[in-house]
């Protein structure tokens, strides 16, 4: 990585790395003031041209860039329509796809991780990848698994292989050391929020995502929890090592062709699809799966959810905080006071903080609007509509959610919910979202 990339990486990677909410803010604003000169100025071309170069130069970059520029994708949704067009496009593409390393690394990384006769296990591998991520990009390969008796034929298994990014993983900890120096700007950017713990926290996390291991432990892990489920499929993994990652190949629609493409029946169905995985793995695996970006997911032909990259996840081995459910419900019940208190308990409120009850209901309650209702339609323009209340400096939303606390423990929670919210708005997905919850969440149901 060349210098001037990789200082343009560390500058996208700071900017990841901020609370969601302020990235959403962020670009909405930039989105608005971008609309602003291209219905006058700039012609459909340039607009298309400028959205390709986003693409190719958030490719290249990879690390932290790459992550950014995945969340940007779930947030197009939040674009005003006039020029969502064209960097909807090229968004998307960065869940799919981004300019592949040479055949040469990739050989070299497979040698390395599984030895040099690393060919021995495939019958075959294509050098052409089929997809690729943050930190590193996935071929279609078969596996040779051993024959089920001494002197049979091995069993031929389709299969993907995950390749992480020579010195992607060092740079990305280079750009994320840094992070601590400017927890003093982001105060000013955010002052409610104490950024230092923030940060550490998400250092952690993002750390983790390094390890093919563990990330094969994890998937292990789902898997297990939804053996046989009728409605989400986890691939197995076959092989690991700490930089690659090899696992059954998930054959199935992507969920961006079916935000694309799809009937009204299809994206309603993914969109309850993805609520079920959001609320049930917690409980079910100890674990959320914490990159809820459409690249992730497929749609099989039998109709279940099929489920990839576990390398971001959140480790709830108590299932969601029973604190969200009991809350969102005290908020729907219009129990201001109850509400108030429990966020300072979880110090979303700081305790010497004067805040005022029923602002933070009126703040609050927009927003759990989906399950308020039996059935409820995400929608861009619902969320467009939440952004522009929240990032108006002269809205009181703005003013409230500056002195809002988010806690460490909660940071990545925070960001799933956000991007999941994000994603059944790009399918405009209408699904029974409360009884959902009521089966899932934690303090959620009403007590009888």
């Amino acid at each position: 990585m060349t210098d001037i990339p990789r200082r343009a990486a560390s500058r996208t990677a700071r900017l990841a790395a901020l609370p969601l909410g302020f990235a959403g803010r962020t670009a909405l604003g930039l989105g608005k003031r971008a609309v602003g000169i291209a219905s006058d100025v700039i012609s459909a071309d340039i607009q298309q041209r400028t959205a390709e170069q986003l693409f190719s130069v958030l490719g290249q970059l990879k690390g932290g860039a790459m992550k950014f520029g995945q969340a940007l994708s779930v947030f197009e949704a939040a674009m005003p329509e006039e020029m969502s067009g064209p960097y909807r496009q090229a968004l998307t593409k960065l869940q799919e796809a981004a300019p592949p390393m040479p055949v040469a690394n990739v050989h070299k990384a497979l040698a390395e991780q599984l030895g040099p006769d690393w060919r021995d296990n495939f019958a075959e591998f294509d050098d052409s990848p089929a997809a690729a991520a943050s930190i590193g990009q996935v071929h279609r390969a078969v596996w040779k698994l051993p024959p089920a008796r001494r002197g049979g034929k091995p069993k031929l298994l389709p299969v993907a292989v995950k390749v992480q990014y020579p010195g992607a993983g060092e740079a990305l900890v280079a750009d994320l050391k840094q992070l601590g120096r400017l927890a003093g700007m982001f105060k000013i950017i955010q002052p409610g929020i104490d950024m230092k713990p923030l940060l550490a926290e998400l250092r952690e996390r993002v750390v983790e995502e390094l390890d093919y291991e563990m990330e094969a432990e994890t998937q292990r892990t789902f898997a297990t929890a939804y053996q046989d489920d009728p409605e989400i499929f986890v691939p197995r993994v076959i092989a690991s090592a700490p930089q690659i990652l090899v696992t059954e190949w998930v054959d199935g629609t992507p969920l961006a062709s079916v935000i694309t493409d799809g009937t009204v029946a299809e994206r309603d169905e993914a969109g309850r699809l993805m609520a079920i995985l959001h609320f049930s793995a917690p409980s079910r695996a100890g674990l959320l799966h914490a990159d809820p970006h459409p690249g992730n997911f497929r749609i099989l032909p039998d109709g279940r959810l099929g489920v990839i990259d576990f390398g971001a996840v959140a480790r709830l081995p108590d299932g969601h905080p029973e604190p969200i459910g009991r809350l969102v419900r005290l908020a729907l019940d219009g129990d201001a006071a109850g509400v108030t208190e429990g966020l300072r308990e979880e110090n979303f409120i700081k305790r010497d903080d004067d805040i005022d009850a029923e602002a933070i209901l009126k703040f609050l309650r927009p927003m759990i609007e989906p399950v308020a209702v039996d059935s409820f339609r995400f929608t861009r323009g619902w969320l467009r509509g939440e952004a522009t209340r929240i990032s108006s400096p002269r809205s009181p939303a703005f003013q409230l959610s500056r002195k809002l606390n988010l806690p460490p423990s909660y940071l990545l929670i925070h960001r799933v919910t956000l991007g999941s919210i994000g994603v059944l708005c790009q399918l405009e997905a209408e699904a029974p979202y409360r009884e959902i919850l009521q089966k899932w969440l934690p303090g959620f149901a009403p007590v009888s």
